[in-house]
Order: structure tokens, then C-alpha cells, then sequence
């Protein structure tokens, strides 16, 4: 794993934060900050939250009590307008790559820019813009392909050039190496480095594949009875003898 520095400004607070679906208590007590700068992990077993959790980040679903800010506003406390301009700073990565199966690549790319109302600025055309994203991704090629005509792998690669095609300053990854072959999701592991380094990104990452988590964060944070229950280093999580640390690293 590549070895980030300089990490100093909180981009995500999280404290106590609730949310229940009727009696299901989802979230209760849930604290947690990603620093600029710093790729984190979450891990936690199928319905414990972690996809309630992103989509609360992005303003999606209501916070039932707490506080949650992200780049330093207050997400419950954001109009509409507030919240449209913040998902611009607030990349995503779906699980399923979510491409536009009648659009091209490029069409792909081009979207979140016509969406957000982007322009020629003057420097730089669309198009170049969006090569530049292919490019960091290592599918330049692919440019007027399907999605049809894309591998499990490229699609990924290409949701990831999408997303960065704003800029972000955080990327919410949703399971970035689900259905792939190991070494593809290896591939994808690193590819997220890269994408750090080279856009200075800060990313939440949900996942379950451990190999993912050895090679793309900093820190990875086990979700459980809706709280942070533990977190540390891959290595300080392996060690551990905390049981429910051990369900997820044990061979």
C-alpha cells in the first residue's frame, strides 16, 4: 500500500449519528473522520449499514439525530441547492459501474459535465477532459466503445474516470472490486492508489474483499451493532483478538 502524507483536515465528521427504518435501528452511535488526504475501509457484514451510511454522506436519506459534516458543511442542514453543489465535490462509485448501456464512453463521461453545467474553460475542451480521465485510467482506447463491448474490469475502470471527471475532492467507492477475478480486483486496488496520488482524492471505500483493503486504505473501520466498533491498520486489525475482528480477518 502506498503511503500517504500530509494528512492534517478532516473532509468527513461523523458523531453519533442515528438512523432507524421503523424498529430497525440501522446506525446507533456511529463516529467517525476521514482526513484529507487518507483512503479509509469500511468493513461490516451484509445489512449492518454501510450503504445507509453512504447515502446519508450524499444527503440522500435523513439523519435521524447527530452530526455529519462533509468539506465542513453540515449535510443535515443543506437545502436542495446546497446539497446539489456538494455532490459535485462528493464523487461515487456505484457497485454495478452503472454505465448508460445507450450511450458511449465518452457520452458516459460527458454526462456528470452536462449535468453539472460544465463548459469549455478555455484551457481545456470536453473532450480533452474527458481523454484525460480515460487516459488516468488506462482506456483512452475505448473512447467511442459500449459499455456492451467493455470487460467486468474496464467497465469499473471507466465508472472510475467517470466519477473523477469533476474533480472530487472525496470518492465514495460501493464495493470498487465486486464480480471481479482477483486479479482484476487487484488491479482495481491499485488503480484507487493512483487515483489518490494523482488527484489528491480522500475516499471511503465499502468493502469486503480483504485484499482490497490491504492494498488501497490507510485505516479500515469495522462496522457493527451500528457503531465504529473498532478500527486501525490492516495489520493492527489481523492481529487483533477481538472477535468480531476475527470473523473478518480469520483464514
Amino acid at each position: 500500500m502506498t503511503q500517504k502524507n500530509n494528512i492534517q483536515t478532516p473532509v468527513i465528521e461523523i458523531k453519533d449519528l442515528h438512523k432507524s427504518f421503523g424498529n430497525n435501528h440501522v446506525l446507533r452511535g456511529f463516529d467517525f473522520t476521514l482526513m484529507e488526504g487518507e483512503n479509509v475501509a469500511l468493513l461490516g457484514k451484509s445489512g449492518s449499514g454501510k450503504s445507509v451510511l453512504i447515502k446519508c454522506l450524499i444527503g440522500l436519506i435523513k439523519i435521524d439525530s447527530g452530526q455529519m459534516r462533509v468539506l465542513g458543511q453540515s449535510v443535515p442542514d443543506m437545502t436542495q441547492k446546497e446539497l446539489d453543489a456538494i455532490r459535485r465535490d462528493v464523487g461515487f462509485l456505484f457497485q454495478g459501474s452503472a454505465l448508460y448501456d445507450s450511450m458511449s464512453v465518452r457520452e458516459n463521461l460527458e454526462f456528470p459535465m452536462r449535468r453539472h453545467h460544465e463548459k469549455d474553460d478555455g484551457s481545456k475542451t470536453l473532450l480533452a477532459r474527458v481523454e484525460e480521465a480515460l487516459d488516468s485510467v488506462g482506456l483512452l482506447h475505448t473512447l467511442d466503445l459500449m459499455p456492451s463491448e467493455l470487460s467486468g474490469g474496464m467497465k469499473k475502470r471507466v465508472a472510475i474516470a467517470r466519477t473523477l471527471i469533476l474533480q472530487p475532492k472525496i470518492i465514495l467507492y460501493d464495493e470498487p472490486t465486486g464480480g471481479l477475478d482477483p486479479i482484476t480486483g487487484r488491479e482495481i486496488s491499485y488503480l484507487i492508489n493512483k487515483v489518490q496520488e494523482q488527484y489528491k482524492t480522500s475516499a471511503l471505500i465499502i468493502t469486503h474483499d480483504l485484499a482490497c483493503a490491504k492494498i488501497s486504505t490507510n485505516r479500515i473501520v469495522i462496522l457493527s451493532e451500528g457503531k465504529n466498533y473498532i478500527e486501525g491498520s490492516y495489520d493492527e486489525l489481523e492481529r487483533s483478538s477481538d472477535p468480531v475482528a476475527q470473523e473478518f480477518f480469520k483464514k
